[in-house]
């Protein structure tokens, strides 16, 4: 097929370490060897992507670069069997966006194993919803799912960021009593449309008292921060229950002692999205298309173009962003 021109956010890096971002033509030609081809319809903007767009070394290795972990969108080309022009299938996760030029840019090319064809009940536009972000929560929920809603509440911090939203909606739509914590106060409303029965503030939900225990409160728990709100809410999870961990953005420390583990035998399930097996990502995204799915998916996105990315890439490295921001590869 001949090489297409398309549209794409290009971050640049200039003298002195200093870093850029423009929206260029570039051409399908100069995408990396791979087996499928996919126009992006819709992508999404995760905190990763505003590392990378902004020359953090830890995510991207090398600039010029096209961030964006998450795409949806048509298949144009296909080298193997399992896809053909014009399937709908989503790409997030492995190293798309991060060394691989990602969702940013109205075409990708990746390796076969990085596809998932688009369940039946999901559109493009809501995969993107869900996103990384999504599965994520996807993902806790698949581990949380050991307890019955009648054994008790489950706690989910960073409720209004991407991840946390989306845990508080597909939790609540499984059923479970889910508590919120949240640094704003304006959200609560927010907070409570997408189903949380309880929220609390950021203050009650930590402890910096140093004590092995605190009182069982907590049936599970979806933790998106890290750091003292993690050892606060693993100390305060009943007997057997089980805590989720995705998150840094409060430290990579997690300062506590083995008492809740093995006086309560508390488990602690890190979530690696990014390297699921393909086995359980398919279930996982069967399950979000279909009974996981909210009700109020759509309260969560704003939309924008590529032009707007700049001033949302802001937003979320401030902790200002609220849901999802779904980049719409179209406008």
């Amino acid at each position: 097929m001949a090489e297409k021109k398309f549209k794409a956010m290009i971050v640049e890096e200039s003298a002195d370490n200093i870093f850029q971002r423009i929206i260029k033509e570039k051409s399908t030609g100069e995408l990396p060897d791979g087996d499928v081809l996919v126009q992006v319809k819709y992508s999404s903007l995760n905190y990763k992507d505003a590392l990378s767009a902004t020359g953090n070394r830890g995510v991207t290795r090398n600039y010029p670069h096209t961030p964006g972990i998450d795409a949806s969108g048509i298949v144009e080309e296909s080298r193997d069997d399992r896809f053909r022009p014009g399937d709908a299938v989503i790409v997030t996760s492995y190293d798309l966006g991060m060394n691989t030029p990602g969702g940013f840019g109205q075409y990708i090319r990746v390796p076969v194993d990085w596809v998932v064809k688009l369940p039946p009940r999901l559109s493009l536009e809501e995969s993107m919803i869900f996103g990384t972000a999504g599965f994520t929560a996807g993902v806790g929920a698949w581990h949380l799912s050991a307890i019955r809603p009648d054994q008790g509440e489950i706690l989910v911090t960073g409720a209004t960021g991407g991840v946390g939203s989306l845990a508080v909606a597909i939790l609540a739509k499984c059923g479970y009593s889910v508590t919120a914590v949240t640094g704003k106060s304006t959200e609560k409303q927010f907070l409570r449309d997408l189903g949380a029965q309880n929220i609390i503030n950021r203050e009650a939900a930590l402890d910096t008292g140093g004590r092995p225990l605190l009182k069982a409160r907590w049936a599970g728990v979806f933790d998106t921060v890290g750091g003292e709100m993690l050892a606060t809410a693993i100390k305060s999870t009943d007997l057997y229950g089980t805590v989720t961990c995705c998150g840094n953005v409060s430290s990579p420390d997690l300062p506590i002692n083995v008492f809740p583990f093995i006086l309560r035998g508390i488990h602690l399930v890190g979530i690696s999205s990014q390297n699921t097996p393909m086995d359980l990502r398919l279930k996982i995204w069967d399950r979000l298309a279909d009974k996981w799915k909210p009700e109020k998916l759509h309260m969560l996105p704003k939309y924008i173009p590529l032009e707007a990315l700049d001033e949302n890439i802001a937003l979320i490295l401030k902790g200002q962003q609220k849901g999802r921001v779904v980049v719409d590869l179209e406008k």
